[in-house]
């Protein structure tokens, strides 16, 4: 995958990620010529039951399988001392939770190859017996089931610690609808939660104008759910990170060129 930007040509993009995780990919879309523009559709906020967290990641365990930055960032201040555990092999499933794992003090042992997601991740051949082995997943209220799932199958003992919650935000379309046709020309999506709040937040009043508004997602789990929900057009990133969004981007630019 090329790492150079194509031209955006001053094209707007909605950029709905959690707003402290939305200036590298904002950057990344102006640098290529466009203008992002930061519209979160979800919040972060720690989990309601802290201490159950705090218990569990106290206990030993083999393996810590860390799902997201999230997870890193708001189990690191529940670990004791405030500090990762030396002894569990690390697990992340995505280069940012890798990139936050390194920088609390420890690279993670097993990051997936392929695309970032729980799929690749299982590939691994470390993975693939666990039999007697403990394993805890890092993550937010409510996360997919199936890196659970899988490592049980595989004999693992598995636990959850819970870190986080996501939330829907106290939005107002108004103002963005109103400009809707001359400011946004592509969306992004990187999760499913946000493509279904960012249909919440914009309500019936918006929804033709969002579906037939060209739309990038990461995985294909969202690509298939936008198209149920009946958007025209959806590109998928080759990789969940955003240099890979922004080509994917690129190649929307270069469908429905300037002016077209």
């Amino acid at each position: 995958m090329s790492s150079t930007p194509c031209d955006l040509a001053g094209r707007g993009v909605l950029v709905t990620r959690p707003r402290a995780q939305a200036a590298g990919l904002c950057q990344l879309i102006a640098a290529a010529g466009g203008r992002a523009l930061a519209f979160p559709t979800i919040e972060i906020e720690a989990a309601g039951d802290r201490e159950s967290a705090r218990r569990l990641l106290a206990e030993p365990a083999d393996l810590l399988f860390f799902t997201s930055r999230n997870a890193v960032d708001y189990a690191l201040p529940l670990f004791p001392g405030g500090v990762l555990p030396a002894s569990p092999r690390l697990a992340a499933v995505g280069k940012a939770t890798a990139e936050a794992l390194t920088a609390a003090g420890r690279a993670p042992d097993l990051v997936p190859e392929g695309r970032y997601d729980s799929e690749s991740l299982l590939v691994l051949p470390e993975l693939q017996d666990l039999g007697g082995l403990r394993a805890l997943i890092v993550r937010g209220e409510g996360g997919r089931p199936l890196l659970g799932e899988t490592l049980r199958a595989r004999g693992a003992e598995v636990a959850y610690a819970e870190v986080y919650r996501r939330v829907l935000p106290e939005v107002e379309p108004a103002a963005l609808l109103a400009g809707w046709e001359r400011d946004v020309h592509f969306v992004t999506a990187t999760s499913g939660e946000i493509l279904d709040n960012l249909m919440r937040i914009l309500g019936e009043a918006g929804r033709e104008r969002l579906l037939a508004t060209p739309l990038a997602v990461v995985s294909d789990r969202t690509r298939l759910d936008a198209l149920r929900l009946g958007f025209e057009r959806v590109e998928l990133a080759e990789r969940a990170d955003d240099p890979a969004l922004v080509q994917a981007l690129c190649r929307l630019a270069a469908w429905a060129p300037a002016g077209v």
